[in-house]
């Protein structure tokens, strides 16, 4: 219990001088509604992203960690120019989990176009601080990249995540920044959630801080 108190009082000694209103999380992922007010109500552009939506889900509608691997790994298989492992099945599945907002285990329409509009903007933003063109986002780069992500971080969270999503040289591959990124957004979107009355701080229960970690 000792070891827990002082583990969890460092983490908040690092998170407790920095002021949330610098973060710009995302907007969350629209409600799910009917199909039959979507196709009514839905842009062109959000009716042509659900046909790709349908044939990437297959039937249930809806798509599992498994899937979202399986498409995302297809697609950066044809960049050269960002260096990657691939991303992994546990990956997928925190990214499943931090945007699965009715908890079903799989990505609604949504919650998939949410997601994909993440990563197509953050990988524009990773192209454009990996300034040595190594594919990698290192160490020194890092800080402005998430930055311009809209996420702000001090040197103490930095050397946190560095040690967490960076190899043994401080360098970033593109999956584990995604990932990274993924999780950071949707933390700071439940914080904002919590703040009812936006002073930058929350007060959870025990039961509350493992939903909140747990499932991520």
């Amino acid at each position: 219990m000792f070891l827990a108190k002082k583990l969890i009082s460092g983490v908040l000694d690092v998170v407790g001088n920095i002021d949330p209103n610098q973060f710009i999380p995302s907007n969350p992922p629209a409600p799910r509604r009917p199909l039959a007010y979507a196709e009514q109500h839905e842009s062109e552009e959000e009716r042509n992203f659900r046909k790709v939506f349908a044939q990437l889900a297959g039937d249930d509608m809806e798509v599992s960690p498994n899937e979202l691997m399986n498409i995302l790994n297809k697609i950066i298989s044809k960049r050269g120019d960002l260096k990657t492992d691939g991303f992994s099945i546990e990956s997928c599945r925190s990214m499943v989990a931090v945007m699965d907002g009715d908890s079903t285990g799989k990505l609604g329409f949504h919650e998939f176009k949410h997601l994909w509009n993440n990563i197509k903007k953050w990988q524009g933003i990773y192209k454009e601080y990996d300034a040595d063109r190594s594919g990698y986002i290192s160490a020194d780069e890092l800080p402005r990249a998430f930055t311009a992500a809209g996420f702000p971080l001090n040197d103490q969270l930095f050397q946190m995540i560095i040690r967490r999503y960076s190899d043994e040289n401080g360098n970033m591959d593109f999956d584990n920044y995604i990932g990274c990124l993924v999780r950071l957004d949707a933390m700071c979107r439940a914080f904002k959630t919590l703040d009812k009355d936006e002073n930058g701080t929350i007060k959870v229960n025990i039961q509350e801080w493992l939903q909140l970690t747990m499932y991520s």
